[in-house]
């Protein structure tokens, strides 16, 4: 049976249930739990779906504002900061990828796209604006607030989180983070990354030297145990265009063949490690080819 795009809130404010007609349970204790309570916009030009949408937010314990277009949105976030953007990309006047680009251009706030359109260059494109993650159309509600709080406990951490004392912050390769500051640095210049940008480098910082699949990277950094994984094609691209010396020719973020990616600080040393054999080309990994990333 089709998904439908949204489904109806369960009556008398009952928690929504799973496909057993059960409903869904917490997480159990020592999993991920849920996020703080959150502010949450909304925007979408179907007041149908926003309202759903908004009511599974709410059911989840946010703070959900509503916006039906661009103007109106950036109005709203202007006056309230949320702390993440539930976005439709295809919005009338103004679409969802340039309120996208405003709302990143005024301070980083986490982005969640909702688009109609299944076609893989729609989705790079929404995540290269600087989007944290899409869900097309139809859509669970469930599954987006799922989404919702997933990004969330990536760009909120609990407050009583402590790096051990001993534990300086991750540098290698010129290249340095400050979690606690949200801050990246190359060779002492502060470094522009996006939410999902500054994870994965402070993830290659961490496990130097080790080659993980993509989606190894989706599940380790982000979280996610579903998901394209062209999503991490996109954002090591985009890493790195901001940390290597030359992106063309990468040094810091290697492609291992048939495997997935590699962080190698001795690569600024004038080895050229834009490709690394690693196995059978075509299994799971990205693989360079004429300096060109395939996978």
């Amino acid at each position: 049976m089709p998904q439908q795009p949204y489904e109806p809130a369960s009556p008398g404010g009952r928690p929504p249930e799973g496909a057993s007609g059960r409903p869904v349970e917490a997480p159990p204790d020592g999993s991920a739990a849920a996020p703080a309570p959150a502010r949450v916009l909304v925007v979408d030009d179907d007041p149908t779906v926003a309202e759903v949408v908004a009511g599974y937010l709410e059911r989840a314990g946010h703070v959900v504002d509503r916006a039906g277009d661009g103007p109106a949105a950036l109005e709203r976030a202007g006056a309230h900061r949320p702390d993440l953007v539930v976005l439709d990309l295809m919005l009338p006047g103004m679409d969802g990828l340039e309120v996208c680009r405003r709302l990143r251009g005024a301070g980083p706030v986490p982005v969640v796209m909702l688009t109609a359109r299944g076609d893989e260059d729609d989705r790079i494109l929404g995540l290269e604006v600087g989007a944290d993650d899409y869900v097309t159309k139809p859509f669970s509600p469930r599954e987006l607030v799922l989404r919702v709080e997933s990004v969330l406990r990536r760009t909120r951490p609990a407050p009583d989180a402590r790096p051990p004392a001993e534990a300086g912050p991750p540098s290698a390769g010129g290249l340095a983070v400050d979690p606690a500051a949200r801050r990246a640095t190359k060779d002492g210049t502060e470094l522009a990354l996006t939410l999902r940008e500054f994870d994965l480098l402070a993830f290659f910082l961490r496990h130097p030297g080790r080659a993980f699949a993509r989606d190894e990277l989706m599940r380790e950094v982000w979280g996610w145990d579903f998901g394209d994984l062209s999503t991490v094609t996109v954002h090591v691209r985009r890493l790195r265009g901001k940390v290597e010396d030359d992106p063309a020719r990468p040094a810091l973020v290697q492609t291992v063949w048939g495997v997935g990616y590699r962080f190698d600080p001795a690569g600024r040393d004038g080895r050229d490690g834009s490709a690394v054999r690693g196995g059978r080309d075509g299994h799971g990994g990205a693989a360079v080819r004429g300096g060109r990333e395939t996978g």
